[in-house]
């Protein structure tokens, strides 16, 4: 399960781990990604059929809402109520500065949990 994660945020291909799944190198990259077709090293293809990435969505949601509850935490001790109108701009920062992080992460995390249907 380590391992996984690790290949993940190196952004590799999860059959062979020596590939990259998106065309920017790094996972931290700026931008809508651009997903290579398939891996450079061992030829998997990355979207099995057409709508494969629409499930990524939910796993993108998912991480929303996990670092908008995070960011909650972490910004309310800073305030005196504990229910400031103030931390909503500081999570929406923190969501759209994310975003990026997110859908490359969200996909890879789907093509990770299917790395075995029908390559």
């Amino acid at each position: 399960m380590a391992l996984a994660i690790v290949h993940i945020l190196k952004n590799e291909c999860p059959n062979c781990h020596k590939g990259k799944v998106f065309k920017d190198k790094s996972l931290f990259a700026f931008g809508f990604p651009k997903m290579n077709d398939h891996c450079s090293h061992c030829h998997t293809k990355f979207s099995k059929e057409p709508g494969y990435f629409f499930g990524a969505m939910y796993v993108n949601y998912g991480l929303n809402v996990a670092q908008g509850i995070l960011t909650y935490f972490m910004a309310r001790p800073f305030f005196t109520e504990p229910f400031d109108l103030r931390i909503f701009p500081i999570i929406a920062f923190v969501l759209v500065a994310m975003t990026f992080f997110n859908i490359r992460l969200s996909r890879l995390l789907w093509i990770y949990m299917f790395k075995n249907y029908a390559t």
